[in-house]
């Protein structure tokens, strides 16, 4: 778990599933594919790991930039991915 900050309450981020696909280049078959992608799911949670669902309701978008970003470079660091 990832510790963060939602609407400035701290709490956790519970990564589910993380896929990276690095850009293929133009001769793929699908757009997604040579660009790249990245398929993320988490749950938010409160600090004792419990899911919050009142808490995951206050994301931003900005905030869920922020949690992806978050998420990948705390993965990066473990090479986890």
């Amino acid at each position: 778990m990832i510790e963060t900050r939602v609407a400035g309450i701290p709490c956790l981020i519970d990564v589910e599933h993380v896929f990276v696909q690095p850009p293929l280049g133009p001769m793929c078959d699908s757009d997604w594919d040579a660009n790249g992608y990245t398929d993320l799911e988490y749950t938010v949670c409160d600090r004792r790991g419990r899911p919050a669902p009142w808490l995951a309701r206050k994301l931003t978008p900005d905030d869920t930039c922020r949690i992806e970003d978050e998420v990948l470079a705390h993965l990066a660091e473990r090479d986890d991915y």
